[in-house]
């Protein structure tokens, strides 16, 4: 996870979502209010070669990410003890609730 670039994730991101019927703009929404990026960041992240570490590190967490609880690859993300592995499976999360068809309000922990 280290290693992995967003620019190989991001596009899976998109294929997950439209598979489900949402858009590449409502992905954006959410992956902004995750990590406080405007589209022309998060256009650069998915074009350069940026790690997962540096794109968290350039973030800037929304205070409500906390509030994002559950499963995602077996484990609960609240209680994953590795910051960067947390904020990964934040994001995760994040994307699998608008596949499944959440309100993007409710996914905002609004």
């Amino acid at each position: 996870m280290y290693s992995m670039t967003f620019s190989s994730i991001y596009p899976m991101y998109i294929q997950k979502v439209e598979r489900k019927g949402r858009t590449q703009a409502e992905l954006d929404e959410v992956i902004s209010w995750l990590t406080g990026f405007d589209k022309a960041q998060i256009d650069a992240y998915a074009a350069d070669e940026s790690t997962f570490p540096e794109f968290f590190d350039a973030a800037t967490l929304h205070p409500n990410a906390g509030l994002i609880t559950g499963v995602i690859c077996g484990y609960r993300v609240e209680d994953i003890e590795d910051q960067l592995v947390q904020k990964v499976r934040y994001l995760d999360k994040i994307v699998d609730e608008l596949a499944k068809g959440k309100a993007i309000e409710k996914i905002k922990r609004a």
